[in-house]
């Protein structure tokens, strides 16, 4: 009997690593052409040197055959470090032409064979992230593409994983978030059918009722997304990884390497180029961002802990966020963010960077007349006298726009549990650790602000670090501009004060003259009104 006890006690056999987890494996990956979808991609190739074959959706390009599509996809930047240490791994990637908004995906019937024949993990990125787009649009991509997905990977015989890729603000009306099973609003089925037969004036008048306080449709849609992979739940063997906002890399492939101007990249560039100067914000909350190569190790990692469990009759669920460990406010973003942009400018600008966030909703829309549109409508104008076409007004329209949406996020704040996420990189062997790092408590925000502001420069803008010095004197001269301006405004307030206060002083005096004039010549002495107050 006590043989057996200690026989029990034994620890099990180590596991096997990721990278051998996915030795032999061939992967589906859908949006692998997305910021995100790419990470995924060239990270597999570099540590899963194994990995069998990775089947991407792409859409087909006019003109375009396959094997010049696979071409310009590997030139990709990303891949600089694969091409050059690990070329013939690329090989191991297989184009497979289809559409999320196809029914089927749009698959040749050879390719939904193939599919079906060899895929034993599935890794769906794909997602429309645009907050403002339309309800058919977000429905159509975030949640029929999802279902289309489903489909297919129910046919696949040697499915072991299937990761669906969510985000941590789908369920933004909870004040806590816990790695778990949330209901929709609506029914998503329910919901798909009908947004396919309703006309637009119809979905135009539904969908703040549908929404149910939702921010958006993207949030929304998400989270309609999320029950319906629920739903599969004992057919397939499913996890469902929650990032919060995910940004430019911290390590890999280059540190602050990103793309497009989403979120807070979009606001930083803005605001380094002095057209963003308010922000409605709180300054003491979390600012809850993922750098995306800590995000992508973390799925990737989900995918192996979905193969090691045979349970098909649960979802596994898992927050990807950096509040709950490393918390940084708005605030200290702001400040570390203003110092990195003082040292590494942007080589063009149309005034001085020196805005700041309000806490304050009337306040920041005060500021956002004098600072925003005061200034751009001036400018436009002085383009149109000079013949040039205005351009300034749109832009900053578009910028109040995608401000409102982000604003959303910058004056509320939520708790992320993310217990689950911790306890599987506590099983993490120690190399795995190191080559699959998503430990948010190993970020410096300090170093990753700094590597994300000249990230922007360099592969967002085509800033160099050889044109540093030249935007370095550009900012000089937009100070001195700037001072000049509000110096200018200053003196001009003092000289409209000292012209006019003789007419504000003499205007009060009259005002006061006229009423004591009035109460004599109703007979009414001010002592005695004065007496009879103090009386009552």
């Amino acid at each position: 009997m006590s043989v057996g006890n200690e026989m029990t006690k034994l620890p099990a056999s180590p596991q096997p690593g990721i990278a051998e987890a996915y030795a032999g494996r061939s992967i589906f990956i859908t949006g692998a052409t997305g910021f995100m979808g790419k990470i995924m991609v060239e990270k597999l190739l570099r540590d899963c040197g194994d990995v069998r074959c990775l089947y991407l959706l792409i859409r087909a390009k006019k003109g375009v055959d396959a094997a010049q599509r696979k071409e310009e996809y590997a030139k990709n930047l990303v891949f600089e470090h694969v091409r050059e240490k690990y070329g013939e791994r690329l090989s191991r990637i297989r184009l497979i032409r289809g559409d999320i908004l196809s029914e089927g995906l749009g698959l040749s019937e050879a390719d939904h064979r193939e599919l079906v024949d060899n895929v034993e993990l599935v890794f769906h990125c794909a997602a429309n992230v645009r907050f403002d787009q339309h309800i058919r649009q977000a429905v159509d991509i975030n949640l029929n593409g999802t279902i289309r997905v489903l489909t297919l990977a129910e046919k696949m015989r040697k499915l072991v994983s299937f990761v669906h890729v969510s985000t941590a603000y789908c369920q933004c009306n909870e004040a806590e978030l816990e790695e778990k099973y949330y209901p929709a609003p609506q029914n998503p089925e329910g919901i798909s059918k009908m947004v396919g037969l309703l006309d637009e004036d119809i979905l135009k008048l539904i969908t703040p009722r549908l929404l149910n306080n939702l921010p958006n449709t993207y949030a929304y849609t998400k989270a309609l997304t999320e029950d319906m992979v629920y739903q599969y739940r004992g057919k397939l063997p499913l996890a469902i990884a929650r990032p919060s906002i995910v940004t430019a890399a911290m390590r890999e492939p280059f540190p602050g390497w990103g793309e497009g101007t989403n979120g807070p990249t979009g606001l930083l560039i803005g605001a380094g180029r002095g057209v963003i100067r308010s922000m409605h914000c709180k300054a003491d909350y979390h600012a809850d961002f993922m750098p995306v190569d800590m995000t992508m190790n973390a799925i990737i990692a989900i995918g192996t802990e979905r193969m090691r469990n045979p349970r098909k009759d649960d979802v596994m669920y898992y927050n990807l966020s950096s509040s709950d460990i490393n918390p940084i406010s708005w605030g200290d973003v702001l400040e570390k963010g203003r110092k990195v942009l003082n040292d590494n400018p942007f080589c063009f600008a149309l005034w001085y960077p020196d805005g700041s966030i309000k806490s304050n909703y009337f306040y920041h829309l005060l500021c956002v007349i004098f600072f925003h549109y005061l200034p751009a409508y001036l400018i436009d104008f002085l383009l149109v006298l000079l013949r040039r076409k205005p351009f300034l007004v749109k832009v900053q329209k578009r910028i109040s726009a995608g401000l409102t949406i982000l604003q959303y996020y910058t004056t509320k704040q939520w708790i992320f549990r993310c217990n689950n996420i911790k306890a599987m990189y506590e099983r993490m062997s120690e190399e795995d650790r190191k080559r699959f790092y998503f430990d948010v408590a190993e970020i410096n925000f300090e170093s990753y602000l700094h590597d994300f502001i000249l990230g922007a420069r360099q592969y967002i803008l085509k800033e160099g670090p050889e044109t540093l010095p030249k935007a370095r004197k550009l900012l000089r001269k937009l100070y001195i501009m700037d001072k000049i301006v509000q110096i200018a405004l200053y003196l001009c307030g003092l000289w409209l004060a000292w012209t006019y206060i003789e007419v504000v002083t003499g205007s009060i005096q009259f005002v006061f003259d006229s009423a004591i004039d009035g109460l004599r010549r109703s007979g009414t002495p001010l002592a005695d009104s004065s007496s009879v107050r103090h009386g009552v």
